[in-house]
């Protein structure tokens, strides 16, 4: 009876540890290439939601391992958008709506833009910068700079729920 309620405590014991390591690793996010979403927003459309970034943006990276890894943030967007991850700096062209956005370098030489990333952030380019695309690919809002869970999760709401055709954004956050 000792070695059953011993081994029963044991089972449970692991059952527990493994519970808890999954729920502190959730599953990463899917991020999609803008291709990617095109093509799956033809046959189920969504919402898109685009993190333009670079390289060496610091900001970018602590979004990637805070907000982007929150498991409330990461269903939620799961659920509601495409997410894209859009390098502003790809080198790589993208074929879309019969144009050709691709990489322009500056005129020193030294580094560069890729156009749909100045397209979608109508040249103001800051990272992060999320865009918020409604299922036609027309602009809901461009939101630039770091965001912490609760900001994001407000954001996508905003943009999941269309709350943007009864008010603006301003006063959506203010809770008006």
């Amino acid at each position: 009876m000792k070695k059953i309620l011993l081994s029963t405590l044991v089972i449970a014991a692991f059952a527990l540890v493994a519970q808890s390591f999954k729920s502190a690793n959730p599953t990463p996010m899917k991020w999609y290439t803008w291709e990617e979403a095109v093509a799956l927003n033809k046959t189920k459309p969504k919402k898109i939601m685009v993190d333009v970034y670079t390289s060496w943006c610091g900001w970018c990276k602590k979004m990637d391992k805070g907000a982007f890894t929150d498991p409330s943030v990461t269903a939620y967007i799961s659920e509601h958008f495409y997410p894209v991850k859009l390098n502003a700096e790809q080198r790589e062209a993208i074929k879309f709506n019969g144009e050709n956005f691709e990489y322009v370098s500056n005129d020193n030489g030294r580094g560069g833009v890729h156009t749909l990333a100045y397209a979608l952030l109508d040249g103001k380019m800051g990272y992060p910068s999320l865009v918020y695309l409604n299922e036609k690919y027309e602009r809901i809002m461009i939101s630039p700079g770091f965001k912490e869970s609760p900001d994001l999760l407000k954001e996508l709401h905003f943009a999941a729920e269309e709350m943007y055709t009864k008010t603006t954004w301003e006063k959506y956050k203010e809770g008006e």
